[in-house]
């Protein structure tokens, strides 16, 4: 009988532990890169769906890793750094070369392209950017506001799934403590985001992760602009 009320206790105490809280802290020691532009060198050429694009990159190097500031590891590209390409708002093509083509299905397409370091933060300078739209039916307004979402994405494993960077583009608007935020639930948790900068996540547990964000004016509504909300299923082994 005592062996049986000792391993009960101990039994007991095991599923009493607290899972691990979610939370996500401000990247803090990347550099700016103030004066890095990305512009078009061309028109984007569309060959039966291939689309070739040409952009020209002033003060900053596609292929080099970013040297930081912070000591803790975030998924890093060895290719270094590199151009996220986002068609309507789906998971991002990295793009280590300035000249590539990307196969596109869909004739009406709005395309986002920006500079990322090394480890997948964007750039968010006003010229590190170019947003356009193919098609000659495509209706949707570029001079809204827009939410793209880019990070994290897809599969990470071992030191990678202990900080997992938080990233998204804002375009035509900012966020303030009075004014739009982003609404961020990562699994249940939510997280209200007033300022446009990168995040970490902690706390994750294996398995499959939701991340959902949303762009919210100053009453918590979510603002009616297309992509909005975004959501993703990574998973971390």
């Amino acid at each position: 009988m005592r062996k049986l009320f000792f391993l009960s206790i101990i039994f007991f105490w095991n599923c009493s532990e607290e899972p691990k809280r979610i939370t996500i802290s401000k990247v803090i020691g990347s550099p700016q890169f103030s004066k890095a532009k990305l512009s078009l060198s061309d028109s984007i050429y569309n060959d039966n769906g291939n689309y070739f694009f040409s952009f020209n990159i002033d003060e900053y190097s596609l292929g080099e890793q970013t040297q930081k500031d912070f000591d803790y590891k975030l998924a890093n590209s060895d290719k270094g750094q590199h151009i996220h390409l986002i068609i309507n708002n789906g998971p991002y093509f990295a793009k280590y070369s300035n000249k590539f083509n990307q196969k596109i299905e869909k004739e009406n397409n709005v395309i986002l392209a920006f500079l990322s370091r090394s480890y997948h933060e964007s750039i968010k300078n006003p010229n590190a950017y170019l947003l356009t739209k193919t098609g000659d039916n495509n209706k949707i307004d570029l001079n809204g506001e827009f939410i793209f979402y880019s990070r994290p994405k897809g599969t990470y494993e071992g030191e990678a799934t202990k900080k997992l960077l938080l990233d998204f583009y804002l375009i035509n608007t900012n966020l303030s403590s009075k004014g739009n935020k982003v609404r961020a639930t990562i699994n249940d948790t939510e997280f209200i985001i007033d300022e446009w900068v990168s995040y970490y996540i902690e706390g994750l547990p294996k398995g499959e992760v939701s991340v959902k964000l949303e762009l919210i004016n100053s009453e918590g509504n979510l603002i009616q602009t297309p992509y909005n909300p975004s959501t993703r299923k990574i998973i971390l082994k």
